[in-house]
């Protein structure tokens, strides 16, 4: 099962409800919004798509299902911008 981390080369910081994260590297910056920053402190640790969902199920109780499809373009996003890197 593939896993996910975050990449050593990236700075996070939460503001309010948003996350600001810098990538030291690329000298880029992403923000991300409540439930994206939620996703990403998870990712201090190796999770799966499976992981996140259960988490972000858990944690957003209120919230319609939480989809697969939606937590994998988030991470593919996330890989994109190199802010991830699968675990080896």
């Amino acid at each position: 099962m593939v896993q996910y981390i975050q990449c050593s080369t990236v700075e996070a910081t939460q503001l309010d409800e948003e996350w600001i994260i810098l990538h030291t590297e690329n000298f880029t910056v992403t923000k991300l919004n409540e439930i994206g920053g939620f996703c990403w402190g998870l990712l201090n640790q190796a999770q799966t798509v499976d992981s996140l969902v259960q988490s972000l199920s858990d944690q957003y109780v209120a919230m319609e299902e939480i989809s697969t499809r939606d937590i994998e373009s988030y991470l593919l996003g996330l890989l994109h911008f190199r802010l991830i890197q699968h675990v080896i």
